[in-house]
């Protein structure tokens, strides 16, 4: 069964492969990016956002705002549109921090092979290889790039979770090079030729669970404060409504924050 199969893969195998998109930034002799940009941001707050767009045909989209304090950080994200279920469960979406790479989302020049779907190689040299693992429990290292029992699941959820943000993937988001993917996308929406492919990761895992279904870029963020959602480390379903709306506080965390009071919301059309 499909289901049994993805879980069965084995954790390393997406961390490991999609490590090698992009070299590692240098660390000082405490630990800290060398990066100007990185160390700067060591002991200030900071916060950045994304906008998810859809890869494959997907349909999938989403908000992400991420803010923190040097290393220490809270990930906000709202996803809609995503592939539902199989075997009669949630479809699991793993979902990471990419960095290392051109810090961009792959165009339709990416499917070198032909089959109408970008896969996870032929995107990694677009968005990086995983910088941290978005999972809703337990690590958030590379390590856990497919441990899709601690991701979320299903067509529409929230994610909050506050985490550490290694140096690397730090000095990534604020030069520009951090991006967000989801993946996990619907076999009825690919080409015949995609959907009957296995995993380029494992032969025994079908293509569309490991296919990217949505991806953006991190910017510097124009809003300070996500409204309350999902518990910490988890996730919490969502409303299956095409757009997101997201409130913005007073304060200082974000860089070119908007004032207090402030209103953001970002109609989304989800595509078929």
């Amino acid at each position: 069964m499909f289901k049994s199969k993805l879980f069965a893969v084995p954790t390393l195998a997406l961390g490991a492969m999609l490590l090698g998109a992009g070299p590692a930034m240098a660390h000082s002799e405490h630990g800290g990016a060398t990066d100007g940009a990185a160390t700067s941001t060591s002991s200030e707050s900071w916060s950045f956002q994304a906008n998810l767009d859809p890869l494959n045909n997907s349909g999938t989209v989403g908000d992400v705002l991420i803010e923190g304090q040097g290393n220490q950080a809270t990930v906000y994200m709202t996803v809609d549109g995503a592939a539902e279920t199989f075997m009669d469960g949630p479809f699991p979406h793993a979902q990471h921090i990419h960095f290392g790479a051109q810090g961009t989302c792959p165009g339709p020049e990416a499917d070198v092979d032909g089959d109408g779907a970008i896969n996870v190689e032929e995107g990694a040299p677009f968005y990086g290889g995983i910088g941290t693992s978005l999972t809703t429990e337990g690590d958030t290292s590379p390590d856990s790039g497919l441990a899709v029992e601690r991701f979320p699941g299903g067509s529409s959820y929230t994610y909050e979770r506050s985490l550490e943000i290694p140096d690397d993937v730090l000095a990534s988001i604020v030069d520009g090079t951090g991006v967000v993917v989801v993946h996990g996308v619907d076999p009825a929406v690919l080409t015949e030729e995609a959907a009957n492919k296995q995993s380029e990761l494992d032969e025994s895992l079908p293509n569309a669970a490991t296919l990217p279904a949505a991806c953006g870029t991190l910017t510097a963020s124009q809003m300070d404060e996500m409204p309350e959602g999902g518990a910490d480390t988890g996730v919490s379903g969502g409303s299956q409504g095409a757009s997101v709306a997201m409130a913005a506080g007073g304060g200082a965390l974000a860089l070119g924050a908007i004032g207090a009071g402030a209103f953001f919301m970002r109609q989304r059309t989800v595509e078929s």
